[in-house]
């Protein structure tokens, strides 16, 4: 295990065939994949980061902001804390969430403030971007780490020893486990045959980054409409006057509305978006043009296999209703860094033993969130008379319910 593998810059290198055994080979160097090297820097691990391109900033970065941004928790920022990046990031681009309000579509309404519980903040508004590279250059730096980027896998073979992983240029890797940190629709879960049972929602997320009239005061906005759920959250950018005046907003919709909402001139988009969340903060002015996403459940019975386990979307995704779904991917990033990490020299990575701890520790959050993301949505989207009634009641009692409040807040917060 002392063997410290050497970064090389060039993978197509001819080097001799040993030179391509590695201890554990992540497919996928994206927010997880890369958390997951990182988080073993300190280990003589010899890694291998297997992804088809480097990720990268908007073209007019830094004048032009990322449309995707996560509510990344205070959970997650101590893990990326403790892994070294969290530090790095630009200072300017992060902002802190001090409270949630969430709205009904008659009324009812819920505050959520960090005040409330005692913490500084409900959690933290990132670029997709901004922590994406980060942690790539954190990886492209690390000693035990070899990118084979930009590169794509054919094929996976699982053996009793050893797992290979073919290149699309023929170059072979090998190693004890394979990581699946290849997002939603993941190859190495499609090569395993993982089962996963996908439930689409037959509807786009449209996000698009604003300015606003008004200031946000570091206030993240939700709103349960007929028609899908509306969120405002709150961005670091604005300079002078004008901080705290800019947004990110997600329209999860149904299909035709979004296209709808896609195809408006941009004047027509930034009106509709400033209705539909009660002109709560002025005039909007669109900033980018609007992106869309379809939005699905995937739900991944089984996360590992012998010498493969799933991490991230591949193991989960979920609608990006709470803004979660990274959290969810950076937990299992922590826990399967420490069963990797507290394995003896005598164990062997791939072994189901050992993934199986892995695979318990995950399972009861993800289907819990999966099930209260999705119960949420089925909930707020059912057109049944009285439901719009019962839907504003709860959430009215639920502001006054302090204990189940702080309850829903926690578990947010630790996620």
């Amino acid at each position: 295990m002392s063997h410290h593998h050497k970064h090389r810059q060039s993978p197509s290198t001819e080097q001799p065939s040993q030179a391509n055994d590695f201890d554990l080979i992540i497919v996928g160097g994206g927010l997880t994949g890369s958390a997951l090297a990182v988080a073993l820097a300190d280990t003589s691990l010899r890694i291998a980061l297997v992804d088809a391109h480097a990720p990268s900033r908007p073209p007019e970065w830094p004048a032009q902001w990322d449309n995707r941004v996560y509510a990344i928790s205070p959970g997650s920022a101590d893990l990326l804390a403790q892994i070294g990046c969290w530090g790095h990031l630009t200072n300017d681009r992060l902002q802190r969430v001090a409270q949630m309000v969430v709205s009904g579509d008659s009324g009812g309404v819920i505050n959520f403030s960090a005040f409330d519980i005692g913490t500084e903040e409900l959690a933290w508004i990132v670029e997709s971007s901004e922590m994406a590279c980060e942690l790539w250059t954190t990886v492209s730096r690390q000693r035990n780490v070899t990118c084979f980027c930009p590169a794509s896998p054919v094929r996976l073979q699982v053996g009793d020893a050893v797992a290979e992983l073919t290149l699309e240029g023929g170059q072979v890797l090998r190693g004890k486990l394979v990581v699946g940190a290849d997002g939603r629709e993941s190859w190495v879960r499609q090569q395993m045959g993982l089962s996963s049972q996908h439930d689409p929602y037959n509807e786009l997320g449209v996000v698009a980054n604003f300015r606003t009239e008004l200031s946000h005061f570091g206030t993240a906005y939700q709103w349960f409409r007929a028609d899908g759920v509306l969120a405002y959250l709150p961005l670091a950018g604005g300079a002078g006057d004008d901080h705290g005046k800019m947004i990110s907003m997600v329209w999860s919709a149904p299909e035709a509305l979004a296209r709808e909402l896609l195809a408006l001139p941009a004047e027509e988009l930034a009106f509709r978006v400033a209705n539909a969340g009660e002109n709560k903060l002025g005039q909007l002015e669109l900033m980018a043009p609007a992106a869309g996403f379809p939005l699905k459940l995937v739900r991944v019975p089984q996360v590992v296999a012998p010498r493969v386990a799933l991490i991230g979307d591949a193991a989960h995704g979920i609608h990006p209703l709470t803004g979660h779904g990274v959290n969810l991917g950076f937990q299992d990033v922590r826990v399967l860094a420490d069963v990797i990490r507290t394995a003896r020299p005598v164990d062997d990575l791939g072994d189901m033993r050992l993934l199986s701890r892995y695979q318990r520790a995950r399972r009861e959050e993800v289907v819990m969130l999966q099930s209260i993301t999705d119960a949420m949505r089925k909930l707020f989207a059912s057109n049944a008379p009285g439901l719009s009634v019962l839907r504003n009641v709860g959430l009215s009692l639920t502001d006054k319910l302090t204990p189940l409040k702080s309850m829903l807040i926690r578990y947010a917060l630790e996620r």
